[in-house]
């Protein structure tokens, strides 16, 4: 069994596994989504005190708290304990590109020009680290929601609202990496 769940599923099984998991969520009347949650824990540490938009009964929504916690659970057992820490891969191409950016070659999934400890004592990579994690919440917020509630719950749904964002994740997206990412790196 260890060996089964150890190993990357196909794709028609993890589809179908969270096709059935949505049409569950919609039959229960619920919605999923990670971004909500900030919303929820705000609440509840008392972030109606400070704006109006904190101000709702959190209670009704505390089931999803369980898909944040879920999720943090099944990474730390997958990574400790059904891993065999291979990286996947990367192909040549990719690898010239990341190294006329300045990144090193070694094949990890986290840059450690990003994401070391020495990382925080260069200016630019604290700025744009922040810089970036606002724009992702704010986009979020402004979206109604991050890039799983909207492709996964709400294109599941044929919400209208979700196909457009998601449109526009993937454009910015496009943006991003092609326009933008140069210039800084």
């Amino acid at each position: 069994m260890i060996e089964i769940i150890s190993q990357p599923w196909p794709w028609y099984v993890s589809g179908f596994l969270i096709a059935l998991i949505m049409l569950i969520l919609l039959l229960m009347g619920k919605r999923f989504g990670m971004s909500s949650n900030l919303k929820t824990i705000c609440t509840i540490c008392g972030g109606g005190k400070a704006s109006d938009f904190f101000r709702f009964d959190w209670r009704k929504d505390s089931w999803n708290l369980l898909i944040v916690f879920g999720a943090a659970l099944g990474g730390f057992i997958a990574s400790h304990y059904l891993s065999d820490n291979t990286i996947p891969k990367v192909s040549e191409a990719t690898i010239e590109a990341l190294s006329e950016m300045n990144f090193s070659s070694e094949n990890a999934y986290l840059p450690k020009e990003l994401f070391s400890l020495e990382a925080f004592t260069d200016f630019k990579t604290v700025l744009i680290l922040i810089i970036g994690g606002i724009l992702v919440g704010f986009g979020a917020r402004y979206a109604g929601g991050c890039t799983s509630g909207h492709a996964i719950s709400g294109l599941s749904n044929l919400q209208k609202g979700s196909l457009i964002a998601v449109i526009g994740f993937f454009i910015g997206g496009l943006v991003m990496i092609h326009l933008i990412y140069p210039l800084i790196f």
